[in-house]
């Protein structure tokens, strides 16, 4: 190739690669943009040619070595894959308040926008994260050992890699008993996954699978475990930062687009140019000298009948002309009928593969896109079809099938020339609602439910409605798949698609925090009731635990348009005692009964996501009194912390950048910073003298967690700067047992006491974790007020911390409240309302 061609290529695929990454910050699937294209199509013609495939196996979002994977996919020509034993759950938000599920389908999907990145595929087990494990063994109990390892087994046996690659190396050096247990079962299933004895009842779908070897994709946490690591014998390396001259791009300059999709972890990364060694140790199978595909052959030559393939495919690639890109359709026909006489399952994946290089040969347009994002069950939706061949190559409409109801006839496309059509779909009654794949069945403890065997391990399932093009391209026909979408212009992003989504008739919406009962008198509780088609009317109802009194037993509406809403009101009575339940809602409309809300999460990076939610609220019924009444609240990474201040009484005001720095804060009895707020607010760090008059002129100030993390805080040793009105240096040690006993240091100090006495019962029913992120040190002006640990590790004294400062008062906690309150734990809402009313 001379040098003005390859400047060519590099032009074109940087223009393509830019194009799609704008395409991933939007929520649009980029599929179809990405993969056009004269150099694209090089790209698909030289992956052809190559049947090898590598797998790499850890724990969460943001484990995997994104490097190696553009190496593999990208460089290499291999089918690669991540298989991520859990979707993240457990962590923290960086760019929202959803925790849990919703945390989970966000970082489902930024593995998927990164994997369109790198080239590589995505796969999850049923395990969910539960927040940091210090231990394998409790990890591997609360998920159950021998279910995830299952999941893994099959995910080995359906994807069939060559290499298996493990991020982490199975021992206490990996910290998180999740990081640990992705490798203790990535070795195992490696050995059970060719046993016929192990999980036999995969076999009904899959044979058993051998992989060539399995290695450790090894790496530092600190300078010591990286001498501990050059120590090692009989490492082989790969440089993942090798430059792409097809590309324009360095692997490593892709691994920084890619690994910078985890938005939710603020996991913005440099794209790395040079050189970039990745070391490899075997853990299992034959050793490989010099390169880990060593004594793998990863031609077509492994498949029989495949050499006249690999000629074939040879041919085609010679014959490319980013010019005139429809000459390699002939050779590609030829390979085509030696490939589809192949009866194996590495040689029908290429068959797909090869169909896609005809389409882009062909510069084809194939779409059924949807009218509308919406439609209910018994609902109708009208169905566009538009195909263009914009290449120079004959082709023929032969005929398309959206999903199994709609047909659309034949037609000849001309050049550069839109046939259209259009056609109704009209869903069935007993369609199901579109809903994340993991979160279709109630989950079994610390596993998600899937039920079919043949769906564990995907990312996410196929669309609701898929449109299959038959077409014949120089006389011989092909079939194409592509998903139907609601493609629309939003006026500031432009073009842009969103996923079609099956909705009940009507979604119900209860609040998303717990609602407290501070005292045994009724309070109105509010459903709203939004219209997904016109003409809906029934009635709704509350569904109360036994103790609690809801009146009326049913509340009628009546709604003539979609997207109408209505807002009804109920008088919930709580109990005496003090108690923690859900109150349920559902409508009745005639036969029909309905009980789900609807979430949306429309962030920029992904695609929207939709799903529908039990209509439920927790409520909590527990004596919590507040002394401070007006609170500012400094938001940082996103919690829902303010929701329960208002349900405390407090009126909330949340504070901006010109709040902090001129705006009257003698206002407000306290200021409350929130999750990370240290972290991300540059505002709030610059305004730390203010608060420090602010206090001594008699307010408080309440500082929740934040982390030590050089890229955010200003840091001199170790020491926050700023953060507190004296010294304060933060470590990384967690409580991470919800159970784990409190001590009260000083128990009879008035914050512990005023206005609500804390007992140890207030610590009774917490979630996932009691704190996170410990000071290591503190000034003594600070008082020290509880104390917790891990079972068998030192007492952690530095989670409560209290300082008088002036007139006023100066609170840091790291317990978790942003988990706790949200789900309505009793004694969190009395414990944070003595904290915030700790200068009253």
């Amino acid at each position: 190739m001379n040098k003005t061609r390859v400047q060519c290529h590099s032009a074109l695929l940087t223009a393509l690669i830019v194009t799609a990454s704008v395409l991933f910050v939007a929520p649009a699937r980029a599929e179809v943009r990405k993969t056009t294209g004269a150099a694209a199509l090089e790209k698909q013609l030289e992956g052809l040619r190559v049947v090898g495939s590598v797998l790499m196996i850890a724990a969460h979002p943001d484990d995997e070595n994104t490097a190696l994977l553009a190496y593999c996919a990208q460089g290499r020509k291999y089918r690669t894959a991540y298989l991520s034993l859990t979707r993240g759950e457990g962590g923290q938000n960086l760019i929202g308040s959803e925790q849990g599920d919703l945390l989970g389908v966000i970082r489902t999907q930024e593995l998927l926008a990164a994997r369109r990145v790198d080239g590589a595929e995505q796969f999850f087990s049923r395990a969910i994260d539960f927040g940091f494990s210090k231990t394998a063994k409790e990890t591997l109990e609360k998920w159950g050992r021998e279910q995830v390892l299952s999941d893994v087994v099959w995910v080995i046996r359906r994807y069939r890699p060559d290499v298996i690659f493990l991020r982490f190396s199975g021992t206490p050096r990996d910290g998180h008993g999740h990081h640990q247990s992705s490798s203790i079962l990535g070795k195992e299933a490696f050995k059970l996954a060719a046993d016929p004895t192990a999980f036999p009842e995969q076999l009904k779908y899959v044979q058993p699978w051998q992989a060539k070897r399995i290695m450790w994709n090894g790496f530092s946490f600190n300078r010591q475990q990286e001498q501990e690591m050059d120590k090692m014998p009989e490492r082989l390396m790969v440089d993942t930062g090798e430059f792409d001259p097809v590309l324009g791009l360095s692997y490593g300059e892709l691994a920084g687009i890619s690994r910078s999709q985890h938005r939710s972890q603020g996991m913005g990364s440099p794209e790395r140019k040079g050189a970039a060694p990745n070391y490899l140790f075997l853990y299992g199978g034959d050793p490989a000298k010099k390169d880990f595909m060593d004594g793998v052959d990863t031609s077509w030559n492994r498949l029989p009948g495949g050499a006249a393939v690999q000629k074939a495919l040879d041919e085609a690639l010679a014959a490319y002309s980013m010019e005139a890109p429809e000459k390699v359709i002939a050779p590609l026909l030829k390979a085509r009928k030696l490939m589809a006489a192949i009866d194996q399952v590495d040689a029908r994946r290429k068959l797909t593969d090869l169909d896609e290089a005809l389409a882009m040969a062909a510069g084809l347009w194939l779409e059924v896109g949807a009218a509308k994002a919406e439609v209910t069950p018994g609902g109708t939706v009208t169905l566009n079809l538009t195909a263009v061949s914009r290449g120079r190559a004959k082709v023929e409409l032969e005929g398309v099938k959206a999903g199994d109801a709609v047909s659309f006839a034949g037609a000849a496309l001309s050049y550069n020339q839109p046939h259209t059509d259009k056609a109704d779909w009209q869903v069935p009654e007993t369609a199901p609602l579109t809903q994340p794949l993991q979160l279709r069945q109630p989950r079994s403890g610390n596993l998600y439910t899937i039920s079919d065997q043949r769906k564990i391990g995907l990312a996410e399932d196929e669309p609701i409605l898929t449109a299959k093009f038959r077409v014949k391209i120089e006389g011989e026909s092909i079939e194409l798949t592509r998903p139907v979408e609601n493609r629309y212009v939003d006026r500031v992003r432009g073009e842009l698609s969103r996923p079609l989504i099956i909705v009940p008739p009507v979604s119900l919406k209860l609040s998303e925090t717990a609602l407290l009962f501070a005292e045994r008198k009724a309070r109105p509780v509010t459903v709203e009731v939004v219209a997904r088609r016109p003409n809906q009317s029934g009635g709704v109802s509350l569904q109360a635990p036994s103790g609690w009194l809801v009146e009326p037993a049913e509340n009628k509406f009546q709604l003539a348009e979609a997207g109408q809403m209505v807002t009804l009101t109920f008088q919930v009575t709580p109990p005496a005692a003090t108690a923690r339940a859900e109150i349920h809602a559902s409508a009745r409309l005639g036969n029909l009964a309905v009980a789900n809300g609807m979430t949306q999460l429309t962030y920029d990076h992904i695609p929207i996501q939709t799903i529908f939610p039990a209509a439920k609220t927790p409520v909590v019924r527990v004596d919590a009194k507040v002394s401070a009444k007006r609170v500012g609240y400094v938001m940082g990474a996103g919690d829902e912390v303010p929701a329960a201040l208002k349900e405390l009484g407090c009126e909330v005001t949340f504070l901006e950048a010109g709040d902090l720095a001129h705006g009257d804060l003698s206002r407000f009895d306290v200021i409350v910073t929130g999750v990370r707020a240290w972290n991300v607010r540059e505002d709030l760090r610059t305004s730390h003298e203010r608060l420090r008059q602010y206090m001594e002129a008699g307010g408080t100030v309440v500082v929740q967690y934040n982390i030590l993390d050089g890229n955010f805080l200003s840091t001199e040793q170790g020491t926050v700067k700023n953060m507190g009105p004296f010294p304060l240096k933060l470590g990384r040690d967690r409580t991470t047992v919800e159970e784990a006993p409190v001590q009260f240091l000083k128990p009879d100090d008035r914050l512990l006491q005023i206005p609500n006495t804390i007992t140890a019962s207030d610590f009774d029913g917490w979630v996932q974790e009691r704190a996170l992120y410990f000071p290591s040190e503190w000034d003594p002006k600070y008082t020290a007020l509880l104390e917790t640990h891990d079972p068998g590790e030192a007492v952690q004294k530095g989670g409560l911390l209290y300082a008088r400062v002036g007139k006023g008062a100066y609170v840091f906690t790291c317990y978790s409240w942003f988990r706790q309150l949200p789900a309505g734990v009793p004694g969190a809402y009395r414990i944070f309302a003595n904290l915030v009313s700790a200068g009253r």
